[in-house]
């Protein structure tokens, strides 16, 4: 047995779609106040060995037969980039003539060494859950050091080298950037990233959204502004 997980088989887009955790545990450079996994014990942004792999890429391949997948999906408990053994998941699920879809928070994304791994990709998903660095800070919590405006253009400067589809998924959160003014911040830098396709979400894990989750009404008015720029 080994370390990774699954989720059922769904299809989206007319392809079934395998989608894989790759960590043990939460990995993440960030500790964000609502994800659901939970703190971050591990808040990392280097790559890290984790025991079990062989049988983990024996498992996945076995996966990829038995469910008849059209493509795999990496979606981890944090960032999947710091598994040490990234490229050889990548390279297994390519050497079955497979699609790649990487969700990445998207601040190490333009890193030389991730910037290789995600170009293997041929989807790519970065994130923005706020509109300013002070809430970068508070509630995303992430690596001393780290700020919003590098966040950004680190996934400005992928996308604009990157030759698959750059996926950017804002999240919008009551209280912290679903107002005038942070709408506002957010259409620019979702126009300045100029990502290939744009997501806009909400909170939907039932622990937080009562206090974090915005009503259908508010939310869809938001969406509409961001999606029609």
């Amino acid at each position: 047995m080994g370390i990774f997980s699954y989720k059922d088989v769904y299809v989206e887009n007319g392809k079934r779609v395998l989608e894989v955790n790759i960590l043990p545990e939460k990995y993440c450079n960030f500790d964000c106040i609502f994800c659901p996994i939970g703190r971050s014990q591990n808040k990392v942004d280097t790559q890290k060995s984790f025991d079990k792999m062989d049988s983990s890429l024996t498992e996945l391949e076995n996966m990829i037969d038995r469910t008849k997948a059209e493509l795999v999906f990496i979606n981890s408990k944090g960032e999947a980039l710091v598994n040490q053994k990234i490229i050889d998941i990548i390279n297994i699920i390519k050497g079955k003539g497979l699609p790649v879809k990487l969700l990445s928070n998207g601040y190490i994304l333009n890193r030389p060494e991730y910037e290789k791994i995600a170009n293997m990709c041929d989807e790519v998903i970065g994130e923005i859950k706020v509109s300013s660095n002070e809430d970068f800070q508070k509630i995303q919590r992430p690596i001393e050091g780290y700020t919003f405006e590098e966040h950004i253009s680190n996934m400005k400067a992928f996308r604009e080298q990157y030759k698959g589809k750059f996926i950017l998924e804002v999240t919008i959160i009551k209280g912290y950037n679903d107002d005038e003014e942070s709408v506002e911040k957010i259409k620019n830098i979702i126009e300045e990233i100029s990502p290939g396709k744009l997501i806009i979400a909400r909170i939907e894990d039932e622990i937080f959204k009562k206090k974090l989750g915005l009503s259908d009404e508010r939310f869809n008015e938001i969406s509409n502004k961001l999606q029609n720029i």
